[in-house]
Order: structure tokens, then C-alpha cells, then sequence
């Protein structure tokens, strides 16, 4: 028998011996790794590449974006200029009528109206004022819809806090809605879906 570099051994048994009534066959099926004290014997065993080298730490989305752009990550979102306190997300939706910017106003409003923020007009944060509440808006949308997007209406949707920025990305979804309704503005039966994220801090 042999050790893997990872302390582990694993059963390997050949065909024939599938066949048999060996009582490895079963640890076999279980697919699962043991160590030597559990084997009292066993002309099958070699070791097992499995779990062997640097567990490396997932990649951020942003870098990820960076590498495959071959740039660096300098995302503003994944560095705001501002203290973060915590995010809201949401989806919205424009079914008849094909206007992005309805969808990504709709995703806004999802994404903050279930929650409220009493701490800034309390003064729970020492030091800080109402008046200094900041928010970053990161929207995914379709990217041949971009274009279309109005900015200023989907501002709209924020009753306060600074907004420092909104990033447009590429996401959200054109799909069908099924059905094709002229008398509602439809020019087709897509259905238009964008995803946002509010970034809340000050």
C-alpha cells in the first residue's frame, strides 16, 4: 500500500472484483476515503489524488469580471467611498409595454420597500446625520437594452440619501410573457427584467 500526500487512501477495486463478495466492494459503492486503521487489509488499495493540493479562496465577481476583461478589479461598488452598512436587492419587471427603465425602477423599489431605516433620523450612529445617508445603485439589465435606460427616473425611486452612483451592468433577462397585448403598449410579448442592488451607508 501507498500514501497520498493528503494522509488519505482510497479503495479501488477492478471490475472483477465487482463481482465478487468482497467486503471492500461496499466501501467502494460509498465512494468515500479512509484512513489506514479502518483497512486491516487490502491488495486493492492505491492512493487517491482527491482533496490533494491549495484549497484556493473563490475569486470576486468583480475580479472574475476583471480577468475575463483582462483588466484589474476597480469596481466602486466592491469599494465604496463610504462607510457600508448593509445592501438591498430586488427585481422588477415590465411585462407589457417593453420599458426597461419601468423594470429597473420596479427592482428598486423592491429592493428597499420592505425595509426601513430609523437609525440615521435617531442618531443610533454616533456622529452621523440624516443628511449624510449615501447610496450606491448597481443595476443588472439586458445589455442591448442599456442604452435605453433613464437614469434620472430610476433616481426618482430614492426619497433620500446622497446617491453617489449608479453602474449599469450586464444582467437581468428578456424573456416572453406569452402573450402579445397591443391595447397595453406591447410592440411584442417580450418581458423585460432587471436586478439591482442598493448599497446603504454614509
Amino acid at each position: 500500500m501507498s500514501r497520498t500526500g493528503c494522509g488519505s487512501w482510497s479503495l479501488n477495486l477492478p471490475s472483477t472484483a465487482l463481482k465478487s463478495n468482497h467486503p471492500s466492494v461496499n466501501i467502494l459503492k460509498s465512494n468515500t476515503l479512509y484512513s489506514p486503521d479502518r483497512l486491516v487489509s487490502g491488495s486493492y488499495l492505491r492512493p487517491s489524488p482527491r482533496f490533494c493540493g491549495q484549497i484556493k479562496a473563490p475569486a470576486t465577481a468583480a475580479a472574475m469580471e476583471a480577468e475575463q476583461s483582462g483588466g484589474t478589479a476597480t469596481n466602486s461598488i466592491s469599494n465604496p467611498p463610504m462607510k457600508l452598512l448593509f445592501v438591498e436587492m430586488g427585481v422588477g419587471y415590465d411585462q407589457h409595454g417593453q420599458d426597461v427603465t419601468a423594470a429597473a425602477m420596479r427592482a428598486c423599489r423592491d429592493a428597499i420597500s420592505s425595509n426601513s431605516i430609523p437609525a440615521f433620523r435617531r442618531g443610533s450612529i454616533p456622529g452621523v446625520s440624516f443628511e449624510q445617508m449615501k447610496l450606491l445603485i448597481k443595476l443588472g439589465v439586458p445589455h442591448s437594452l442599456q442604452q435605453l435606460l433613464d437614469i434620472e427616473r430610476v433616481k426618482s425611486v430614492f426619497p433620500y440619501g446622497k446617491i453617489l452612483d449608479v453602474e449599469v451592468v450586464d444582467g437581468g433577462l428578456i424573456c416572453s410573457s406569452g402573450v402579445h397585448v397591443e391595447e397595453m403598449g406591447d410592440k411584442n410579448d417580450d418581458c423585460y427584467i432587471v436586478n439591482a442592488a442598493v448599497y446603504v451607508g454614509y
